[in-house]
């Protein structure tokens, strides 16, 4: 890939400041720094010798290259040179040394490997050996990992420590509010007007969070794909306040939603993003009732339902507001809702504002469901004993915080004994889970039609924005009006409409008019087949046909062959399945399914989840984690929730091993039974440890 000019960034201006170490550290950086290498730049004491800077940089640009600096994104490069698809692709980042891996591979590409992505989004992983397919085996009952209870001093100390926490706080505030009543003034009446924050609802954040909050909210640029750029901050004040030092670290990313690494800066999907732009701008200008219905609405919602195979389907714009405004819709006074009791907040939520009863049934424990569901259907509803005028089962396909699939083979059992209807989320599993990529009921070999309605979002899977409700036409024609985001939430702007659409084009795959599935010798650059029809005979099963899509989208060989979608779908399965299985090979305690995305690993103590965070932040290679405490988690199953990625290689999920090997041995997190493997031995016989049918 090529540059025509280097665009004129904050970095070109250097700014020198020094950098003091948070006092909260738990050690310094490590010395050896590859691609962690902190740039700075001189201080710049006001506005206008910052843009004296700039312009004095933007000079020294337009001298070597000329007047015309054109900032157009660059395309992704087809050579198997890596220095000219990645080097060139992030620029600003100084002396890089390969042997980090994070933003050129460590192993260079032979003449015979092609790669069109940037390696620092999208890693290069040639090996066909490092793939898989999601897919629950046809005859064995579903069973997720059989959760392991840590030994009783582990728990003991947990809730000891927060009962320590919270006497040192509350003694803390005691004296302060003697000594510096000034730090306490916003807790109390002032000037006739009532505190907006009481003193002891706030007592979480002052005593609690603020000791972690260099873990969270950490501020990123950039595309947030394989890696990650973190932009460096410390505080001189306990993290009351964060300073920012103006440098920056670049970090392998296993933080954040981006399950088939669509998130990227270059690529087919961002062509297309960048046409529809150029054709449409940015937004679509009202409510899907009130004149905010474009083309492209219509286009998306055609393509999701029969992406997740069903009559209809209606985009929101946001994930959230899908079941928060979709469920009142749905049931209302008189009514009863079944649900799981870890379902998503946005579940409670619209629930709550549906005003239907409400019965939570044990997480994914089916005696618990029936049981409940023979005393309902029995005792009608309070008081009255009427019968219910309906019952609503709502679960997650994947729960996002424990990693466990809802065991859907059985709740359709359950459905066709009991006659209920059934809401399942698929927030977390569209996209991530079966061997086509549509979700729980693709990995359950289950018919979509026979799920009442299928909810999902757009950021997970997708690189994008927004959320779906997907089922029979006379009900999603029902929520289009009754729905409050179809009359007061913004539609879903052009771009991401776009995004989802070329996304889930890549993964089905496009069938063109008068043309059999066959990979074509040379790009498409658009489509052009608006006036041409296609039989549905001749449609290839699971695709997408032409006519369906944009006329103006450009599209690429990969995507009408459907091999992109093919290729993250089976990393991601590999990824998933070698993490999952090698963290509880070293002995640590995870939750979920084998086939997960998402990995929680158990960590317990709140100063464990602080201390394992910076860790793995300032290793030598850094890595970015999530990490979740209380009030999302109970208050003894603290916890770091790994997102894994198509986007990363087999290397990747190798360097998070063994970084949780070396931290899990200083912070004393392996107590799960069973045997155990060496870290090496097990990143030696990884083809072997997914493989496995089941890993005892």
């Amino acid at each position: 890939m090529t540059l025509d000019a280097p665009s004129v960034s904050l970095h070109d201006v250097p700014l020198e400041i020094p950098l003091k170490p948070s006092p909260i550290a738990v050690s310094p950086a490590s010395p050896k720094q590859s691609v962690l290498k902190k740039r700075t730049i001189p201080a710049v004491s006001t506005a206008a010798s910052y843009l004296s800077a700039v312009s004095e940089a933007d000079a020294r640009v337009r001298k070597v290259h000329g007047d015309t600096i054109l900032y157009s994104t660059p395309a992704p490069s087809i050579s198997s040179s890596v220095t000219s698809s990645s080097e060139e692709a992030v620029p600003n980042e100084g002396n890089v040394d390969s042997a980090d891996g994070l933003l050129i591979p460590r192993i260079p590409p032979t003449s015979d490997q092609v790669f069109t992505t940037v390696h620092s989004e999208f890693g290069h992983c040639a090996n066909e050996q490092y793939r898989w397919t999601s897919q629950h085996r046809k005859g064995t009952p579903y069973k997720n990992i059989r959760e392991q209870d840590p030994p009783y001093y582990i728990l003991l100390t947990t809730y000891v420590s927060y009962l320590l926490l919270i006497c040192l706080g509350h003694l803390r505030d005691f004296v302060g509010k003697r000594f510096r009543p000034a730090d306490y003034k916003h807790l109390h009446l002032w000037n006739g007007y009532a505190a907006l924050n009481s003193d002891f609802d706030s007592f979480y954040m002052r005593r609690v969070k603020i000791r972690v909050d260099d873990c969270l909210s950490h501020p990123v640029t950039g595309v947030p794909g394989r890696t990650i750029v973190l932009l460096d901050r410390y505080s001189p004040d306990y993290n009351k306040t964060m300073v920012a030092t103006y440098t920056h670290t670049r970090a392998l990313n296993v933080a954040s939603y981006n399950y088939l690494g669509f998130a990227q800066g270059t690529g087919p999907c961002a062509d297309a993003v960048e046409a529809a732009i150029k054709r449409y701008g940015v937004v679509a200008g009202g409510s899907r009732l009130e004149g905010g219905t474009l083309d492209l609405h219509q286009q998306t919602e055609a393509l999701v339902a029969r992406f997740v195979g069903t009559e209809d389907a209606l985009v929101s714009s946001m994930g959230f507001a899908t079941n928060s405004t979709i469920i009142p819709a749905l049931v209302n006074k008189g009514c009863l809702v079944i649900s799981d009791e870890l379902n998503h907040a946005s579940i409670r939520f619209g629930v709550r504002l549906s005003g239907a009863n409400v019965r939570i049934f044990k997480h994914n424990d089916m005696k618990s469901l029936e049981n409940l569901l023979r005393e309902v259907i029995t005792q009608g509803q309070p008081k009255t004993h009427r019968a219910w005028k309906k019952i609503l089962l709502v679960v997650e396909g994947l729960f996002s915080m424990e990693g466990t699939m809802a065991n859907l083979p059985v709740i359709m059992e359950l459905r066709k004994k009991y006659k209920f209807y059934l809401f399942v989320d698929e927030a977390h599993s569209v996209g991530a889970l079966g061997a086509h990529g549509r979700g729980v009921t693709d990995y359950f070999d289950i018919d979509p039609h026979s799920v009442d309605i299928l909810m999902g979002t757009f950021t997970k899977s997708f690189g994008a924005a927004g959320g779906y409700i997907a089922g029979r036409k006379t009900i999603i024609d029902r929520l289009r009006l009754r729905g409050h985001s179809g009359a007061y939430a913004e539609s879903v702007t052009p771009p991401v409409l776009t995004q989802v659409i070329a996304s889930m084009a890549s993964i089905m795959g496009i069938t063109l008019p008068n043309a059999k599935r066959s990979t074509p010798s040379s790009e498409v650059p658009l489509l052009n087949y608006a006036e041409s029809s296609i039989p549905e005979s001749e449609l290839i099963p699971g695709s997408v046909p032409a006519t369906a899509l944009p006329a103006w989208m450009p599209i690429t060989p990969a995507m009408i062959d459907g091999s992109d979608g093919r290729v993250r779908l089976s990393r991601l399965a590999f990824n998933s399945r070698y993490l999952n299985r090698g963290l509880r090979r070293l002995g640590f305690i995870t939750y979920g399914s084998d086939d997960s995305p998402i990995v929680p690993l158990l960590l317990f103590h709140l100063g464990k989840l602080v201390v394992f965070s910076r860790m793995m932040r300032t290793r030598a290679t850094p890595i970015v984690v999530v990490v979740v405490g209380y009030p999302a988690t109970s208050l003894g199953t603290a916890r770091v929730r790994f997102c894994l990625s198509s986007a990363h290689t087999k290397e990747d999920i190798d360097a998070v091993l063994r970084a949780c090997d070396e931290i899990g041995e200083v912070l004393c997190l392996k107590q799960a039974q069973g045997e155990r493997w060496p870290v090496e031995e097990i990143i030696s016989r990884a083809v072997e440890l997914v493989q496995m049918p089941e890993m005892p």
